[in-house]
């Protein structure tokens, strides 16, 4: 499939300054000229805080890693997992449409995006909130259908409860991610059948308690989510 950048592109792109200090951060993983290395990390970084990659991100990462513009856009353009459209503010949806998902409603939820979001995939909702579009395999088979919405999975979902989940984060809300029929994770949904001595169980599984610790995982990332670490650079203990 061939992928242009967007028509409308902003004047300029910087990186907040925690998240140059990630950046400049990344770059150190690697040996001295190879700066390159750290490409998709900090193309990466540049989407999670803008919300889609634009030509001056693009730019502002090539000229960082030392990079000819066009290497930069090569990389750019070819994974999927960078968008070169505007999306929504509050969230981009990417719904599964692979074997099992379809098998069990996917194209359910895809009605629900079209009616609630656009017509369209890639294409802003009226109040400019929301963006959609299907995707491959998310990994996520045995709770599907499914959905990645901002940085985490909404499992086992429903038309109607998808579409209240769209209502509830266009009003402000950050609906816990993971199962959304009561399930922890992806045990039968009548209960465990197996592994059934494991003693107490947590409230949650891992990944959605970490979702509702952080609070509020459809925000964009901006580095002051959690302090900088890069323990590579640390002196080895003698």
């Amino acid at each position: 499939m061939l992928r242009r950048l967007h028509p409308d592109q902003p004047e300029s792109f910087a990186f907040t300054p925690e998240n140059q200090a990630w950046a400049e951060a990344q770059m150190t993983k690697y040996p001295k000229g190879r700066q390159a290395s750290a490409i998709i990390a900090l193309l990466w970084r540049a989407q999670e805080q803008e919300g889609w990659l634009t030509r001056p991100a693009i730019e502002h990462v090539a000229e960082m890693l030392d990079m000819a513009y066009m290497r930069a856009l090569e990389v750019a353009t070819f994974y999927f997992m960078f968008q070169l459209a505007p999306v929504g503010s509050v969230a981009h949806v990417q719904i599964c449409g692979t074997t099992s998902c379809m098998i069990c409603g996917a194209e359910d939820l895809v009605a629900v995006c079209k009616d609630k979001i656009a017509p369209n995939a890639h294409e802003l909702s009226a109040d400019g909130k929301f963006s959609w579009e299907e995707v491959e395999c998310l990994g996520a088979c045995a709770n599907a259908p499914m959905a990645q919405i901002g940085k985490d999975y909404y499992e086992d979902l429903t038309a109607d409860g998808f579409a209240a989940l769209l209502d509830r984060m266009a009003a402000g809300e950050v609906p816990a991610p993971g199962p959304q029929n009561g399930r922890f994770a992806s045990e039968p949904k009548a209960g465990l059948t197996s592994l059934e001595g494991g003693g107490a169980r947590a409230s949650a599984n891992a990944s959605v308690a970490l979702a509702t610790d952080l609070g509020d995982t459809l925000k964009r990332i901006d580095g002051t989510e959690l302090p900088l670490r890069a323990p590579w650079n640390q002196p080895a203990d003698v």
